[in-house]
């Protein structure tokens, strides 16, 4: 088997995910894990799709001496998905067997819980999380939706829009817009400047689906600094304080007209703001 030699350059171990789907799930929580210990992007090598075991042998035993050639270790850290109880099991018993191996079984604790919890069976078909069912429809309309309705990008269609976001250049406009599509939401989001009139179908959206994002002037600058880097030179009012103090005001102007609520989005995690702003919308749409 060839493998493309990735070079970590964190200082956590590569992630070796195993999946009879694609991977997704494990890899997310790997992400998820890793950030714990400040690194946003770690290095996952990914076995998708297994269906035997022999397979996921080969994988195992070959990444272990390319850990020996390259580290000077075999020990390789293994994350697995796998709902085929066989081959699970092997697996299981597999690494179980190596002292180099530390695997994680990021399935078997769930599925058995919610099955002695509910009488039922898994159904142990692969990639369940990803069939095509009206949810799975939804989230693609939604994702389709909201890269088409970025940075203000087709005013004419923001009544549809289940959620309208405002502010300011950097606020988090767009991994917001984004994150919340992945929800299932059909997201539009709106930059504002003080330079600029805001789209007149703007006040036509129910202010309920309206969310303004505020932070504090000294963040942003800071952040616009770190955007501009060397450049900054070419707009150097993009990032100086009072420029930015007259936006926010501007914006905050205009929230308070259409009566929208705002959102602090200051230190805090997209995933935090998200459920901020999921919370007010759901209370005010709780037929979603």
């Amino acid at each position: 088997m060839d493998f493309v030699v990735h070079t970590n350059l964190t200082p956590l171990p590569t992630i070796h995910v195993v999946s009879d789907s694609v991977g997704l799930t494990a890899q997310s929580l790997a992400r998820a894990a890793a950030a714990q210990f400040g690194v946003t992007n770690p290095c996952i090598e990914v076995l998708p799709k297994v269906r035997k075991f022999d397979e996921v042998k080969r994988f195992l035993e070959d990444h272990m001496q390319l850990h020996r050639e390259l580290k000077g270790s075999p020990r390789i850290l293994v994350c697995y998905t796998i709902v085929d109880k066989e081959l699970r099991t092997r697996l299981a018993e597999f690494a179980a067997s190596e002292p180099d191996i530390i695997a994680i079984d990021l399935m078997t604790q769930v599925i058995d819980a919610i099955s002695d919890l509910s009488g039922l069976e898994p159904s142990s078909k692969p990639g369940g999380l990803h069939v095509a069912d009206q949810h799975y429809f939804r989230r693609i309309e939604a994702i389709e939706f909201t890269i088409a309705h970025d940075d203000g990008q087709n005013p004419e269609d923001l009544t549809k829009a289940d959620i309208v976001l405002l502010g300011v250049s950097r606020s988090s406009k767009t991994p917001l817009s984004i994150y919340l599509s992945q929800l299932g939401y059909k997201v539009a989001n709106v930059p504002l400047d003080s330079q600029t009139e805001p789209p007149k179908e703007l006040f036509a959206v129910d202010p309920t689906r309206i969310f303004g994002l505020m932070t504090t002037p000294e963040l942003l600058v800071e952040v616009r600094k770190r955007r501009l880097a060397k450049a900054e030179h070419v707009a150097s009012s993009y990032s100086e304080y009072e420029a930015v103090c007259e936006e926010l005001a501007s914006a905050r102007d205009l929230m308070r007209k259409l009566g929208c609520i705002v959102i602090r989005t200051d230190n805090r995690a997209i995933e935090e703001t998200a459920q901020e702003i999921l919370r007010y919308y759901e209370s005010a749409h709780p037929q979603y």
